[in-house]
Parts: structure tokens; sequence; C-alpha cells
């Protein structure tokens, strides 16, 4: 049963919310692939289609780490939402679809943790967005949240602290945080390669 809490947690995270956006914005003229810094996330969709857009793919990406996460749990409790949330990321991350060419992650991970590590996600959000801002660059915050999700997934296991209505905190946890963090270091460090090959 995790396996498959797996496999439709990856499903849920291969979901083209950017390309989506793209091709109804523009009726289908224009490739969110081909434009901007090409990366299918939110904030390029931002950049290049509108606010409007951009919130759209956002709330679609947190959409997909938050359903990935609830349909693990009803499949296979809390271990089934840990892996069920983490392959979300991997999916959005490395999506078959398109030959593994995915997002960088961070909103898939911040509705990864509203569904599995709740009493994290103000945190992680607030980080994120001031780590963004005095940098603008948005993986210097990303950097930065994926080491205080580690460091508090610890923490709480460690502490057994109230997790809201997400899993109680154990192995999974931390696991999740590790595992989720070094696919959106890895996405970053992918798309830094290939700008500098293109350049």
């Amino acid at each position: 049963m995790i396996a498959v809490a797996a496999l439709v947690g990856y499903l849920l995270g291969t979901f083209p919310s950017a390309d989506i956006a793209a091709h109804l914005a523009t009726r289908g003229r224009t490739s969110i692939r081909n434009k901007g810094s090409g990366n299918p996330g939110s904030l390029n969709t931002l950049k290049v289609l509108g606010v409007r857009w951009g919130a759209f793919v956002l709330v679609l990406d947190v959409g997909k780490g938050l359903a990935a996460g609830f349909a693990g749990m009803a499949i296979a409790g809390d271990a089934g939402a840990y892996v069920g949330a983490t392959a979300a990321i991997a999916g959005h991350v490395f999506p078959v679809w398109t030959r593994f060419r995915g997002g960088k992650g961070v909103a898939t991970s911040a509705g990864a943790c509203l569904a599995t590590f709740p009493a994290f996600f103000p945190v992680d959000f607030v980080v994120v967005l001031l780590g963004a801002l005095r940098s603008r660059q948005a993986e210097h915050g990303s950097r930065i949240a994926c080491a205080i999700w580690v460091t508090s997934a610890a923490l709480w296991w460690r502490m057994d602290w109230p997790n809201l209505w997400g899993p109680a905190p154990g192995p999974g946890m931390l696991a999740s945080a590790v595992v989720g963090s070094a696919l959106i270091l890895l996405a970053f460090s992918n798309s830094r390669r290939q700008a500098a090959q293109n350049n």
C-alpha cells in the first residue's frame, strides 16, 4: 500500500500546472518552457503571463502536494502520507511525461508540508518569502527553508511536539524533509547547470 501511495503521489505531482496555464492564457501559442527562465513553475508563470496566472499555478502546485499527502494517508496511514507527499515533489521535479524535465518543487513541497507537517508550514512560508525578497533569488530562500525544514523535522520527532492535523512526528517526518529538500536543491542545481550550458 505504501508503493501505491508513492505512485499516486508521483502522478499527482506530474500534473502540468504551468503548461496548462500557458495553454489557457495564450490559446496554445506560448509554451512556458520557452519563455522567461523556462521553468514550469509559478514564479516564471507570473513573470511571463501575469499575477493572475502565476497565482493560479501556485494554488495548483501547492494543491498537488496537499492532495498527495492526504491521499497517501488514506491509502497507507502516516507512512503513506509522508511517502505520497514526498513522491509528489519528485513528480513535479521529474515528471515522466516531459522527459523528467519539471519545475523546482518549492510550491509542491509547501503543499506537502501543509498535509504532513502543518506545524512547520507557517515557518516555511515566511522563510521562503523573506529569503527570496532579501536576495531577489528564490533559490536562496529555498536553501534556508530546506535547512530549517530538516532541522525542524528532527526537533519535532525528538521532542514529540504536536503536529496539528498531520501525522504523529516520527522517522517518516525527518525522511520526508531530507528527501524533499534534496529534490528541491537538485532541481535548482540542474537549472543552473542548464543555464550555464545555454550561455
